[in-house]
C-alpha cells in the first residue's frame, strides 16, 4: 500500500512512513506515547545492520572496483570536512559552544545508507554506473566515520574536554580500534559465511536465514570487540554478493524484505519519538543549519574529495545534492540523548527537522534532478 501510495504521491517512501509514526504518536490520532530513547537506539542498531547487510548484497563488487577510492575519501574525508562547515555554522545559529556544535555536525554529516538505497530503487532511473555506484557505496562506508565522531565528541561534551591535538591522540586509538576490526571481521567473517553456505546441505529455505543470522553474529561480535560493526556486516554482504557459488537469489530476496520491514519499523519508531508540538521553537534555526548542510557543506566536501574521480560538472552536482540524511542521522542522535550530559531533546528534533528537510527536498528531487542533468542513461 505504501509504494504505491508514495508512487502517487511522487514523495520518498521514507517520507510518508516517517509521518505516519508521527501520526500514531501522542500529538496524532494515534495518541501512542513513546519517549524510551535507550529502547530506541537498540531496536535502531538491529534494523540498520540488517538494512546495510541488504545494501552489501545488493552491491555488484566488480561494479565498484572504479569508484573505490572516491568513495573512501567522501566517507572519510568528506565526513569530517561536513561536520566542521555543519558544526562551526551551528555554533553561530544556535549560540551554544563550538563542541556542541560540532557534535551536530558529526551527527548529520553522513549519507544515509538506507535512504540511499530505497530512493535510487523507487526513482527507478538509470543513472551513469559510475557515478550510481559511488553514491551507493559511499553512503554504506560512511557510517563508521559518523559514528567515531559522534562517540568522540559526545565523550568531548560530556566531559568537557578541551578540543585540540591532547583530544586527537586520545581518540586516534579508538578510532583505528573501529576501523580495523570492522573491517577485519566484516571480511575474514563474510569469507568464512560464504564457504559455510556454499558447503552446508540444508533444506532451501533454510540458507537465506542463516545468511541473515550469520551476519547478525558478525555484527554483534564486532560491536562486542569495539570494532565497527555496521561496517562489518555491510562488507560480509559485500563479500557474500561477490563470493557465493550457490545460487543467491533466494537469499537476496529474503534480505530485500527484511530491509523493507527494517525500514517501516525503524523510520515509523523515529517519527513515535518526535513530539510535533515541542518543534516549533527548533524549526527555524534547523533550516537554516539544513540549508548550510544541503548548499554548502555537501558541495565543498564533494568539490575537494571527488577530484581524482574525475567526475564532470553535473556529475558533481548531482554527487552533492544526493546527499540524502534519513535514519542514522536521527539514530545518532539518540546517543548524547542517552549519556550523562547536557544535550537535551532540543538536539534530537533539531536533527529530525534537518532529515525531514533533506528528504522532501533532496529526495523528493533525487530523479527530477537527474533527467535536468542530463544524467539518465537510455
Amino acid at each position: 500500500m505504501l509504494v504505491p501510495l508514495s508512487k502517487r504521491l511522487g514523495a520518498p517512501i521514507l517520507l510518508i512512513i516517517l509521518i505516519g509514526g508521527m501520526l500514531a504518536g501522542e500529538d496524532g490520532p494515534g495518541n501512542i506515547e513513546f519517549d524510551n530513547f535507550t529502547f530506541a537506539y537498540s531496536l535502531g542498531s538491529i534494523a540498520l545492520a540488517i538494512i546495510l547487510f541488504a545494501g552489501g548484497l545488493e552491491t555488484n563488487l566488480k561494479a565498484l572496483k572504479g569508484v573505490r577510492t572516491v568513495s573512501i575519501f567522501l566517507a572519510s574525508v568528506g565526513v569530517v570536512i561536513t561536520t566542521a562547515i555543519v558544526g562551526f555554522a551551528a555554533s553561530y545559529i544556535l549560540g551554544i559552544p563550538i563542541e556542541h556544535g560540532l557534535l551536530l555536525g558529526a551527527v548529520v554529516a553522513s549519507t544515509d545508507a538506507a535512504a540511499t538505497f530505497m530512493l535510487i530503487q523507487q526513482s527507478q532511473i538509470n543513472l551513469p554506473p559510475r557515478l550510481s555506484n559511488t553514491l551507493v557505496l559511499e553512503s554504506g562506508i560512511n557510517d563508521p566515520m559518523a559514528i567515531f565522531l559522534t562517540i568522540a565528541l559526545t565523550t568531548i561534551v560530556n566531559q568537557g574536554i578541551p578540543l585540540g591535538g591532547e583530544a586527537t591522540l586520545m581518540f586516534l586509538p579508538l578510532f583505528l580500534k573501529q576501523i580495523g576490526i570492522g573491517v577485519a571481521f566484516g571480511v575474514l567473517g563474510g569469507l568464512a559465511l560464504t564457504k559455510t553456505l556454499d558447503h552446508i546441505q540444508l533444506s532451501i529455505g533454510l540458507y537465506p536465514p542463516m545468511a541473515m543470522a550469520g551476519a547478525m553474529v558478525i555484527f554483534a561480535a564486532t560491536s562486542l570487540l569495539g570494532g565497527s560493526g555496521f561496517l562489518a556486516v555491510y562488507l560480509c554482504g559485500l563479500i557474500i554478493a561477490d563470493q557465493l557459488k550457490r545460487d543467491a537469489e533466494r537469499i537476496l530476496n529474503f534480505s530485500e524484505a527484511l530491509q523493507w520491514l527494517s525500514q517501516i519499523v525503524l523510520f515509523s519508531m523515529l517519527g513515535l519519538l518526535v513530539t510535533p508540538s515541542d518543534l516549533g521553537a527548533t524549526v527555524v534555526p534547523a533550516l537554516m543549519i539544513a540549508f548550510v548542510l544541503m548548499f554548502f557543506a555537501r558541495p565543498f566536501a564533494v568539490s575537494i574529495c571527488a577530484i581524482p574521480a574525475r567526475f564532470s560538472i553535473k556529475e558533481t552536482f548531482y554527487l552533492s545534492w544526493v546527499g540524502l540524511r534519513g535514519a542514522v542521522p536521527i539514530f545518532l542522535a539518540i546517543l548524547p540523548i542517552i549519556t550523562p550530559g547536557p544535550i537535551q531533546t532540543d538536539f534530537f528534533n533539531i536533527v529530525f527537522i534537518i532529515v525531514v528537510a533533506s528528504l522532501v527536498l533532496q529526495g523528493w528531487t533525487v530523479s527530477s534532478s537527474a533527467k535536468w542533468l542530463g544524467l539518465v542513461e537510455k
